[in-house]
């Protein structure tokens, strides 16, 4: 059983609607696909996310 914290995040663009799917530890700036708004900044730990979070991925087990 993996006991990492790490998750994936699905995110919704306040400005254009786009969602994509981001690393919650992401270590780069993360820029929306679709209209270039900077939606995610690093910040040494969780990534600090400038967009409406639509929903946790959940780790399956396979």
């Amino acid at each position: 059983m993996d006991k990492s914290k790490s998750k994936f995040v699905k995110i919704k663009c306040s400005k254009c609607g786009n969602e994509q799917v981001i690393f919650g530890k992401a270590s780069t700036k993360v820029k929306c696909d679709k209209c270039g708004k900077l939606i995610v900044k690093p910040s040494g730990g969780n990534a600090k996310i400038r967009a409406k979070v639509e929903e946790v991925i959940k780790r399956q087990n396979v």
